[in-house]
Formats: C-alpha cells, structure tokens, sequence
C-alpha cells in the first residue's frame, strides 16, 4: 500500500515542529566483530574440512615408510537469503510536494529496517548455538561438548556445566581453548581473541578484564586474565544476543563464523505508470553460519 496524503496530513501543517519516529539511531554493523566476510558467486556456498594427517610414526631401520591418507571429515553448507524491503508514495503526495521532505526520512528507515534483519540474522548464529535443532556439518550444535572428530574423540567448545561469565569461567574457557586438536587429534595451539557479550554483562566483562587485580577479592594477586593478555582483543557488546547471561569467545581458529555475500545492497527508485506512485525498495542476498565450530567457544550462563 502506497503511503498516501490522508497518512501524511500533519506534514502539510505550517508550524509543525517536527515528525519523529523514523529518525532514530541504529547500533553498528556489529556482526563484524564475530564473522568473517566473504564474496559468493553461486546460490549456496560449501566448505569441506579435511582431517590432515595423524602424528608421523618413528621408521624403523629397513622398514617401508607408512603412508596417511587425508580424509573429508565433513561439508558446511550456506544457504543465501533474499532480504528486501521497500514504501511507495502516491502521486498525489508527490504534487503536494510531500516526497523531497519524506523521501529522505522514508529512505532512512528503510536502511535501518534491513540494517536490523541483518544484525538479527547474525546474532542468531549464536542465539540458536546450543540448540540441537539447529547443527552445523559434523552434525551437532554450535555449541558442544562432543564435536566429532575422525580420530574417534572430540572437541568441546562449551563448558561441561554450564557457566556464568566469572573470573573462574573464562580463565576456564582459556585452557580448554588450549586443549583443542584438530580431526586426527594433534594440538592446534589455539587462542581466545575477543569477548562477545550481550548488554548485561558489559559491566561485568570491563572488570574482569580491565581491573589490575582480581575482581572481589581483598587479596594484592595480580589480574592473571589482563597481565596474560588472554583475551587480546577485549569485548564488543552486541545488542541483539537474546540471553542476558550467555557468552562467547571469538577463536583465532580460521574458517570459522562466516557471513557470505551473494549481492550486496542496492536500492532502485521507479514510476508505476498505472497509479502514479512513486515505489522505492532496497534489496541484498546474503548467509551466516559456521564452517569450523572451533571458530568460536560459548556458554549460556549458569
């Protein structure tokens, strides 16, 4: 439905002071600082994790060398989305010369509709992480205690007992990150990097990781967590995490969170010959997921 002059009747008003609501500030790109981008050129994207070798075995003297086969230990697969959005304006608004003060406001909500999906979409990576409805390629949650790996073991990126965000917890999280192997249970020397923690639990993150000494306690002991550098990277809050309690720790694991884009935003402007209206719409084709889920370590709180 095209928004018409019957809608927009106080905007023909002299003195009205201002027309709010579609003006308000939006909160940033925040999906950067969990996902790495890519380019796509198909409908959908595959990544296949290979499982390397195992640890070489000594040789005895005279004896034949062995031989290792890498294997495909499983496929990630992204599934690009259309999302798109657009208003109308009738002809009779335009002659009234409502588009030049509408169009501007009108065009800044619309960003900010397809900015919010995006975030939303995001954020839902880890939202749905410690549901099992929801499994990446080796067929479990984001989130888990028993990551399948060719070997016959696995890896876990997410506490045993689940954990509130704490001194204990992340240093906790930190030497489990340490302990991770890839398929054929070799030691792949990873790292924390950056704190991801909704609204909540800001207040909480700056102290563990800012204060000089440890946090609630009246002993001088040192900060280990800050003079360690264990998390280089600090914390970024993101607004639409659902879980005031849950949290996570971006990994210096490649190919893990990944947001594709397939089109990237564009926006077009046309007359309908029919009505008169005048239609605008803004349009991007892109996924979020994970390939490798030691890309990220998550708890949803206690």
């Amino acid at each position: 439905m095209a928004i018409s002059r019957a809608q927009l009747l106080k905007e023909l008003l002299p003195g009205l002071n201002a027309l709010y609501g579609l003006e308000y500030a939006k909160y940033g790109e925040e999906h950067k600082e969990i996902f790495e981008t890519e380019t796509s050129e198909r409908s959908f994207e595959e990544e296949t994790k290979l499982s390397g070798f195992s640890a070489a075995p000594v040789k005895d003297e005279g004896a034949a060398i062995a031989f290792d086969n890498a294997q495909e230990a499983y496929t990630a697969r992204y599934n690009h989305e259309t999302i798109a959005l657009g208003f109308a304006i009738t002809e009779e608004a335009v002659e009234d010369n409502l588009y030049d003060s509408l169009s501007a406001r009108y065009t800044k909500a619309l960003a900010r509709a397809m900015s919010y999906t995006k975030q939303v979409k995001a954020a839902n990576v880890l939202n749905n992480g410690f549901d099992a409805a929801f499994t990446g390629g080796d067929g479990v949650a984001l989130f888990s205690t028993a990551h399948p790996l060719t070997s016959g073991g696995s890896n876990s990126n997410t506490p045993a007992t689940a954990a509130d965000l704490n001194e204990t917890s992340l240093e906790s999280a930190v030497i489990q990150i340490a302990g991770w192997t890839d398929e054929r249970g070799l030691l792949i020397a990873a790292k924390p990097r950056k704190l991801i923690i909704p609204p909540a639990l800001m207040f909480v993150a700056t102290r563990l990781l800012d204060s000089d000494l440890r946090v609630a306690t009246a002993d001088n002991d040192l900060n280990a967590i800050k003079h360690m550098g264990a998390i280089p990277e600090g914390y970024a809050v993101n607004h639409f995490l659902t879980d005031s309690d849950a949290w996570f720790l971006t990994t210096d694991v490649p190919n893990g969170l990944k947001h594709f884009v397939r089109t990237p935003m564009s926006t077009n402007m046309e007359g309908d010959f029919d009505t008169g209206n005048v239609r605008y719409k803004a349009r991007e084709r892109y996924s979020f997921g994970f390939s490798d889920p030691l890309g990220m370590f998550g708890s949803p709180g206690a």
